[in-house]
């Protein structure tokens, strides 16, 4: 979460975020790092697997549809999940999709729905001045709830899906004011959506490391009973005062218990970059390459060129991933830089109608688009990017396979009228058809318990 500066008294999150220096690089990202190799899955092979298996290969077609907005409509056969590129069988069930367009299924590489009051009452949000004021409130939202964590976190992140999510990094907050009631709320969300939707949970120290006594047991606690996938930091130097002191709790954490990290990193100008070069020089020294996350990320728009490819190469060597919400032109990530160098780049969310902002959907359609908007994107390839962002992107943060609909791939897509990609991130047409794993699991906009 990040807050942001509205007036010298009153602080939102949109002014706080605004001020940096001036974006770094084209903002939308080159061709996204190919996904592992799959091989092709053909009807006749799965039904050998399956065979094997002691069942029947699941198959199903989706008649008459346009992938990536193709002129000519085709089918695409989904067998056991995965795109097929053989015929399907007889009797394989079929599912019209109206000539409508095929999109891959969109990746929220960042949000935090245990903080939400979706589906809830309205919140009047009160001035705040800085990290600590909305610490406070989160604690105040959260006591004043009578709807639990998972039963708010599973109205977004179902909403999510019927926006056509795939996959979901979502972020807990840890701390002595709630315990792991925040990690596990979302957990018993994710729970009831395995079949929906992919999530990764992040124990994500809102609160601090340092600052806050008993936090550091709690992420312990946390990886320890396993209802985690990653421990997250919060701006060592700027909030939590303890640059290695939280780095070697965090990364200890990591390292002991097989866990990711995903740090949030606000902190902008040297502050921010001292803590770039610690997470990359304890990745290298805990040999985590691949495991690493870093969120937002203000230091690195304001860089040189020169800089900017300095940090980038360090980053790309050690295959640390980076996350943004384009906040704004001036903190939007430049990802097109970053992926020169090999840096994967997810596209997120953020916080949904909480105690920092009454704004935000979980539909990242809409965040392409506004990645898009606060770009100043034209051209038709350049809002394909957007949306390749919004997607392959936050896949590759993730660690998921491109849902891009070759042989192999997994059949997570959405279906939407329209005439094109570039139409569809302008006009964010409904999702008429959601479909996870071949399976429809939301229409017309709503989500298919």
């Amino acid at each position: 979460m990040h807050p942001s500066p509205s007036t010298p008294a009153a602080l939102s999150r949109r002014t706080m975020l605004a001020g940096a220096a001036a974006l770094a690089g084209a903002t939308a990202t080159a061709a996204a790092t190919a996904a592992p190799a799959q091989a092709a899955v053909t009807p006749a092979a799965a039904a050998d697997t399956s065979a094997r298996a002691g069942r029947r290969a699941k198959t199903v077609v989706f008649r008459n549809v346009r992938p990536f907005g193709a002129a000519k409509p085709t089918d695409l056969v989904v067998v056991d999940g995965r795109i097929s590129d053989g015929p399907a069988p007889h009797g394989a069930k079929v599912v019209d999709g109206g000539g409508r367009i095929a999109l891959p299924s969109l990746v929220d590489a960042h949000i935090h729905p245990d903080k939400t009051t979706w589906g809830g009452s309205w919140v009047s949000r009160r001035p705040a001045s800085g990290i600590a004021d909305y610490v406070a409130q989160d604690v105040e939202l959260f006591r004043s709830q009578r709807r639990p964590v998972a039963e708010r976190a599973h109205g977004l992140m179902s909403h999510a899906v019927a926006r056509g999510t795939r996959g979901m990094r979502a972020h807990a907050d840890v701390a002595p004011a709630y315990g792991l009631a925040g990690v596990e709320g979302v957990a018993e969300a994710r729970e009831r959506l395995r079949h929906a939707l992919d999530v990764q949970i992040v124990a994500f120290p809102q609160h601090g490391v340092i600052r806050t006594p008993g936090t550091a047991a709690l992420l312990e606690k946390a990886a320890r009973e396993g209802v985690i996938d990653m421990i997250g930091g919060i701006d060592p130097i700027g909030f939590d005062h303890a640059l290695d002191e939280q780095l070697d709790v965090v990364f200890g954490i990591a390292d002991r218990h097989g866990v990711g990290v995903d740090i949030h990193l606000h902190d902008r100008g040297e502050k921010g970059m001292l803590a770039m070069r610690g997470i990359v020089e304890r990745t290298r020294a805990l040999s985590l390459a691949g495991k690493v996350t870093v969120s937002h990320v203000f230091c690195l728009p304001g860089l040189t060129d020169r800089e900017l490819g300095s940090i980038a190469a360090d980053l790309g060597e050690q295959d640390i991933a980076l996350t943004t919400v384009a906040p704004s032109d001036s903190l939007v990530l430049p990802i097109a830089r970053l992926r020169e160098h090999g840096v994967r780049v997810g596209l997120g969310s953020d916080g949904v109608r909480d105690s920092w902002s009454p704004f935000g959907d979980a539909d990242m359609m809409h965040r392409a688009h506004i990645l898009g908007w606060v770009t100043d994107v034209r051209l038709d390839d350049e809002l394909n990017e957007c949306y390749r962002v919004a997607t392959h992107g936050g896949a590759d943060v993730m660690g998921l396979a491109h849902a891009d609909f070759r042989p192999g791939a997994p059949a997570d897509f959405v279906l939407v009228r329209g005439e094109c990609l570039p139409q569809v991130v302008v006009d964010m047409p409904r999702r008429d058809i959601v479909v996870h794993g071949g399976v429809v699991v939301a229409r017309d906009g709503e989500f298919l318990a």
